[in-house]
């Protein structure tokens, strides 16, 4: 079991369930939510959170605004951002590239895809 506190983000409450059931299976049993890039933001701090999985497409703030928003805070800057999304063409891809996720999955996703993107970029984001 992992003591990583993950932020799961997506303004569809079926899909964060869907990812928080993903990721208990998996061992990551710290999970917090939010709807939007802006619930998010306001979850960071006081959750301590280690890692952000965020959908792209939400109200109020969308995924890559808020990994902006992280890369932004020399506080948070830090975190690893991963986003799950339906969006797949290479120019969503390489805008993410950009704000500086950290990894890019494609829905619909199986949990084995979801673990080792996870595995991957623990691996490289921590020392």
């Amino acid at each position: 079991m992992s003591d990583k506190r993950v932020l799961v983000v997506d303004d569809s409450a079926t899909m964060r369930r869907i990812v928080i059931n993903t990721l208990k299976t998996i061992g990551y049993t710290n999970v917090v939510e939010a709807a939007d890039g802006k619930e998010a933001l306001g979850q960071i701090y006081p959750n301590n959170i280690d890692f952000v999985i965020t959908d792209w497409n939400m109200p109020n703030m969308s995924g890559i605004e808020l990994t902006k928003a992280i890369r932004n805070d020399g506080n948070y800057s830090h975190i690893p951002v991963l986003i799950v999304t339906t969006r797949g063409i290479k120019e969503d891809i390489v805008e993410a590239l950009r704000a500086k996720v950290n990894g890019y999955i494609v829905k619909p996703f199986t949990p084995q895809v979801l673990k080792d993107k996870i595995d991957q970029i623990m691996k490289t984001t921590t020392q």
